[in-house]
């Protein structure tokens, strides 16, 4: 399923700069997501990659620019977000159950609806029938799709996941984003994946944002990814060793 392009925007930035203290982080970002599709976010360390997704999400005011929504009104309440880690005690007895819907805070949901979210979110993450599991008993790879399991029980418009392979094993890394695959293609979800790897950029994503300096480059993922972007950020070598995913294309 591909994006929705006679539709609106589900978000636009437009001329955007945004910092703190009044010091922008990033200038004049421009870049427009409409459902269906798959994005990258992509940049070294200080980049202001996580300083867009707070501008996106309404928690950092703008200095400069306007963000558009559609329909009208905050983001925040139509995304599901999945951040590097889970902040939850270890020492707090937690069932998976009690885990994700957790991610229900804030909505009125009624008793049965509640049930066929669960039911629904563990399912598409593969972990139907772990309900009574203990959290904390869960593989890294486990408590990673729990913690996306916990941003789709809101039955989001975007799932916007923040470094989701840290600290995964090559097998958990690809069983999640075989995973992001099949929402993206067989339900059109809206996905967004803030990471350093350009190689998980090529191979599923549809479009991309690369972060150089104060700037942000956005649009389709081959006219971003290109060979002459990548080797002046990161050198001649850059365009090698992703894997086998191809510059010109997707594998």
């Amino acid at each position: 399923m591909g994006a929705d392009l006679s539709s609106p925007p589900l978000l636009s930035a437009v001329g955007v700069s945004v910092g703190y203290h009044g010091d922008a982080v990033l200038r004049e970002v421009n870049l427009t997501i409409h459902r269906g599709e798959f994005w990258f976010f992509l940049g070294g360390n200080g980049a202001g990659k996580t300083t867009l997704v707070r501008a996106l999400l309404g928690l950092l005011p703008l200095i400069a620019g306007r963000i558009d929504t559609y329909p009208n009104g905050p983001l925040f309440t139509r995304t599901g977000f999945v951040p590097q880690r889970c902040d939850l005690n270890p020492s707090l007895p937690t069932t998976v159950r009690e885990f994700v819907t957790l991610g229900l805070v804030g909505l009125r949901v009624s008793r049965a609806e509640r049930v066929r979210r669960l039911g629904w979110a563990l399912d598409t993450v593969g972990l139907a029938g772990l309900e009574q599991r203990s959290y904390w008993a869960l593989s890294g790879g486990q408590r990673q799709r729990c913690l996306i399991a916990r941003a789709l029980i809101r039955e989001p418009h975007l799932l916007l996941l923040d470094e989701p392979t840290t600290g995964l094993d090559p097998q958990a890394e690809h069983a999640l984003f075989e995973t992001l695959r099949r929402l993206h293609q067989s339900e059109g979800r809206t996905i967004v994946v803030v990471t350093h790897d350009i190689g998980l950029a090529l191979r599923y994503g549809t479009h991309a944002a690369f972060f150089d300096g104060a700037t942000v480059e956005a649009g389709p993922i081959e006219a971003i990814l290109t060979r002459e972007r990548l080797q002046h950020a990161f050198g001649p070598t850059a365009t090698t060793g992703y894997g086998g995913a191809s510059l010109g294309g997707h594998p």
